[in-house]
């Protein structure tokens, strides 16, 4: 399997918005994106490191997008 590149938080936030998400609410370090049409949720860890791969497979999976 190859490896993905690194994204920052805001990298991910900008995808997820190109995709047709849109913020709905920020809790602590979390915000949270949902998509208008199939209402579904994201939730990107907004921390200063890049998002861990796993995580990030895990935010485009419950997003919809294929990887």
């Amino acid at each position: 399997m190859a490896r993905r590149k690194q994204l920052k938080p805001r990298e991910v936030v900008r995808l997820l918005k190109q995709h047709g998400f849109v913020e709905h609410h920020q809790r602590g370090s979390h915000l949270f994106l949902v998509h208008p049409e199939s209402h579904r949720i994201a939730v990107v860890p907004m921390h200063s490191k890049d998002v861990p791969q796993g995580t990030l497979h895990s935010i485009l999976k419950s997003a919809g997008i294929d990887i």
